[in-house]
């Protein structure tokens, strides 16, 4: 079995991750180390940055996540700026925002960043769709999961328990990192 280190300290990242992972004998070794954040306008540049710099630091190759909540009505706010935004706006906020607003259509953008050391990064998407409802509801999960509903269905992801919850999420871009790093051997 082949280790790809994932810097980071997320627990549900990192059960997400060995789910995926591990059906193509790639096994994942959490490091938890500080990496710099930058500010930027979207969630690649933020994920591409924090992957290079883990990687140089830890001189080897690493993956390195950073997703956020997209709502094209609010002409793409928060992205980026998700966990800014939920520590400041919460979810209220976001709905006081929509409030008149007709498209709710929102999505979670997932950006699995991989890096080996003199290497460019290489980043795969996971794009999971959905809407933002009028008001909260449910009592799992947290943040946006109260708010967002996945495609497909009337409620929004916080009143499904967290193995129900787990399957709405995209897996796009785990498998086609998978299959890049499965194909590199």
């Amino acid at each position: 079995m082949k280790d790809l280190v994932y810097v980071t300290g997320n627990k549900f990242k990192l059960f997400t991750a060995k789910k995926y992972f591990e059906p193509y004998g790639i096994n994942i070794i959490s490091k938890d180390i500080e990496c710099i954040e930058i500010q930027a306008d979207t969630i690649e540049e933020v994920a591409t940055f924090s992957s290079k710099y883990a990687c140089d630091k830890l001189s080897c190759p690493v993956l390195k996540n950073d997703s956020g909540l997209v709502i094209p009505a609010l002409k793409g706010f928060p992205s980026a700026y998700t966990h800014y935004a939920d520590d400041t706006i919460g979810e209220d906020g976001i709905l006081k925002l929509m409030d008149g607003i007709q498209d709710r259509y929102a999505y979670f953008l997932e950006c699995l960043a991989y890096t080996e050391p003199g290497k460019d990064t290489k980043v795969f998407f996971s794009k999971t769709e959905g809407s933002i409802d009028i008001k909260k509801s449910g009592e799992y999960g947290w943040s946006w999961d109260r708010i967002f509903i996945p495609k497909g269905e009337k409620v929004p992801l916080a009143n499904f328990n967290d193995d129900e919850r787990a399957e709405f999420w995209s897996k796009e871009g785990y498998k086609e990192l998978a299959e890049y790093l499965s194909n590199k051997n």
